[in-house]
């Protein structure tokens, strides 16, 4: 049993992520946080690509065209987290299942408010009610709600706002 009553059995405590721009050199351990975490959160979603067109997706859009920030935690720095930020559109932000509700989805999402601190919008799955509570709790609402025809996945979907106050 856990020394900790309010923890589950098996859970680590708590680690302050420590938040940097990725490198290059980073592409296969996002590609890996981004398998892992919408295979845990998102079930549903058909697999449309294979790993290796994935970490190709990270290397060749993803790391180049955006802003991407990696969240590591651990006395030797593992990447658990990532955002990515296109303008003023969020286009990523995925964690490690097992470091889900830990600060550190709120700490990447701080990091990418301050690059944009006027405004944000981003897409998230209708069904992935999980993230839908997260970007609310982080002060975004919900605007267009979309059938699924404009992503690759055909999965419903809304877009999200937020605006600074």
């Amino acid at each position: 049993m856990s020394s900790n009553p309010n923890s589950a059995e098996g859970t680590t405590a708590p680690q302050e992520p420590r938040l940097r721009k990725a490198e290059a050199a980073d592409a296969a351990a996002i590609t890996n946080v981004f398998l892992a975490s919408r295979a845990a959160a998102m079930p549903y979603l058909p697999r449309l690509y294979s790993d290796e067109q994935t970490l190709a997706f990270i290397e060749a859009v993803v790391l180049p065209g955006s802003t991407v920030w990696v969240a590591e935690t651990g006395e030797k720095p593992e990447i658990v987290g990532f955002a990515a930020l296109d303008g003023t559109m969020l286009d990523h932000l995925y964690l490690r299942p097992e470091v889900r509700r830990q600060g550190i989805g709120s700490a990447l999402l701080a990091t990418v408010k301050e690059a944009s601190p006027y405004e944000l919008s981003l897409h998230v799955f209708q069904r992935n009610e999980a993230a839908r509570a997260f970007y609310e709790r982080h002060g975004f609402t919900a605007g267009e709600f979309n059938d699924g025809s404009r992503n690759e996945e055909n999965e419903p979907d809304v877009t999200y706002h937020w605006t600074a106050r």
